[in-house]
């Protein structure tokens, strides 16, 4: 079985494969202390929980975002499964020609996310992860990383409405019944959810004019992906699993390699 690891700045997601199946996912929050055993055991003992044998786990890929990580959680890898990760980077089999001065700064999620869109679902293609910060990255019909455009996301900009104001409140978001708002809890609901559904179709309309690549889908994944999908006619695929699933696309070119 494969293990792949997405670790990002909230949360570092886990999946476990078998081949092409994914049998299961589940979150970690990304904790900056956790020493090399805390990942191994918490990792393992989640694993065992969901009814999978632990030592099936004979392979391991990771994309990184936060380097402070990544040494105790491929160490704790390393020790408990007694496999060296697959570490996403430059030079890594990936399918995708980067077309940037400097490929390094492209996160490593995004590139999982890039792959497992055009792989998937084709190209040209508009891939959008709406995470801690929401990204859009366009791929084109051959396979080209194009254009990349990088965004606050939906909570972090609640949080820092809420952390920043004395008087305005934390509030779950979500959609609603109206923008035509009367209180403060739904006034920054609407500001929020219906500003990043406008954000998000300005974004893409204009992604396409510039590149003058009209015919292009739109791919969407991340935490408030599902709920912006369904808000507007300009996103054609949500996947949740498309981090996932990037991951073991590269792990499976590299292993050909």
């Amino acid at each position: 079985m494969l293990l792949a690891a997405d670790i990002s700045n909230t949360n570092i997601t886990i999946g476990l494969f078998d081949a092409m199946k994914l049998l299961c996912t589940f979150r970690l929050t990304t904790g900056t202390t956790r020493t090399s055993d805390e990942y191994g055991m918490i990792i393992k003992d989640i694993i065992s929980k969901k009814g999978y044998d632990t030592d099936g786990v004979n392979s391991a890929i990771v994309s990184c975002v936060v380097p402070n990580v990544l040494h105790s959680f491929n160490s704790g890898i390393i020790k408990y499964f007694n496999v060296t990760p697959l570490l996403v980077e430059t030079g890594v089999k990936t399918g995708i020609k980067m077309r940037f001065p400097n490929p390094r700064e492209i996160g490593a999620d995004r590139i999982a996310d890039v792959v497992a869109a055009y792989e998937m679902y084709g190209g040209p293609v508009i891939v959008i992860d709406f995470g801690t910060v929401t990204t859009f990255d366009l791929v084109s019909e051959g396979g080209e990383f194009m254009a990349g455009v990088t965004a606050a996301g939906i909570k972090s900009s609640a949080m820092a409405m809420s952390s920043a104001t004395a008087k305005l409140p934390a509030v779950e978001i979500i959609k609603p019944d109206t923008i035509l708002t009367k209180d403060t809890t739904t006034s920054i609901q609407a500001g929020l959810f219906f500003g990043f559904i406008g954000q998000t179709e300005y974004i893409i309309d204009r992604m396409k004019a510039e590149s003058g690549i009209e015919d292009i889908k739109v791919v969407a994944t991340g935490g408030m992906g599902k709920s912006i999908f369904e808000n507007t006619s300009k996103i054609d695929y949500y996947d949740a699993n498309l981090t996932m699933q990037g991951l073991r696309i590269i792990y499976e070119k590299n292993k050909r390699g």
